[in-house]
């Protein structure tokens, strides 16, 4: 589904498009860059954030450069094989973003928690394990999503009320009755979607918990402060993913979804690097030090 029917709107929608794509992938290299050359980043934390930009330069690069190919050849269409490659990468990117958000939530546990106990529990060796785990576990669900897919012999019709290939716009598709793949489709999504957000949530209770008995003003601001930028990420990923994932279920309009669909897919990944440099002191000393040297 093109985003606008108006001829004289593409130039300016490839433009902006383009731009937001090309200010991503920067600001999250940035990240990586800053984060791997500086000797004061080298904790768990800053780890598990090059990571979550890591991932992020994925999972937009699943769905922009293929609009932005549209809108420019004002070509919309895709092939099967190819629709399912999209709809696997973008499951797999979306859930280690899921679980990266999910590990990172539990780095800020353990610090604010058990700072004593901190380096001995966030060892390199369980953040490795950690970070392969959520390769892993995204890469199952993504395989689970393209089996569900799979199962589809005929669709009524060929046209994806959205910009790429999801789950439940394919789902939508079939001419067969889907009841019981939308149960199934939508209980993966729940398990894979409901369980890191559970700890997630379990995480900043402890958190708020211990944040609450420190004594001094300050002394709470600054403990918060160290998990403020993670939180506003999380608020953002999770209010865009729900709109997106049961947008079916839900009967949003398709210019709804689609709305939902940028916001999910375009603007976390590009605001992620800005809320985590413009919020994050050490970021701020760590990119004027890389800058000095640069100079």
């Amino acid at each position: 589904m093109r985003l606008s029917d108006d001829p004289e709107l593409q130039p300016l929608l490839f433009g902006l498009f383009f731009l937001v794509y090309l200010v991503t992938i920067l600001g999250n290299l940035l990240i990586i860059l800053v984060v791997r050359s500086d000797s004061h980043l080298q904790t768990p934390m800053y780890f598990f954030l090059s990571n979550l930009s890591l991932v992020d330069i994925g999972f937009i690069s699943t769905t922009i450069p293929k609009m932005i190919v549209d809108i420019q050849t004002q070509n919309r269409v895709i092939s099967y094989v190819d629709c399912l490659t999209q709809m696997s990468f973008f499951v797999h990117f979306a859930c280690m973003d899921d679980m990266l958000l999910t590990v990172m939530a539990y780095d800020r546990f353990v610090a604010i928690c058990h700072p004593l106990h901190y380096s001995v529990i966030m060892s390199p060796c369980l953040c490795g394990f950690l970070v392969l785990a959520s390769f892993l576990i995204g890469l199952l669900d993504s395989q689970l999503h393209n089996l569900i897919v799979l199962q589809l012999t005929c669709f009524k019709h060929v046209e994806i009320s959205n910009f790429f290939c999801g789950p439940s716009q394919l789902l939508s598709l079939a001419c067969s009755d889907t009841i019981s793949n939308n149960i199934v489709m939508y209980f993966v999504g729940a398990i894979f979607g409901f369980i890191p957000f559970s700890g997630i949530f379990f995480s900043y209770y402890k958190i708020i918990s211990s944040i609450l008995r420190v004594p001094s003003t300050s002394g709470k601001y600054k403990a918060f402060s160290t998990c403020g930028s993670h939180l506003l990420v999380v608020c953002l990923f999770y209010g865009t993913g729900l709109g997106v994932y049961f947008g079916s279920t839900l009967s949003l309009s398709p210019w709804k979804h689609v709305v939902a669909s940028i916001m999910y897919t375009i603007l976390t990944p590009m605001l992620n690097p800005f809320i985590y440099s413009l919020r994050n002191r050490d970021i701020k000393s760590a990119l004027w030090r890389l800058y000095s040297r640069l100079i």
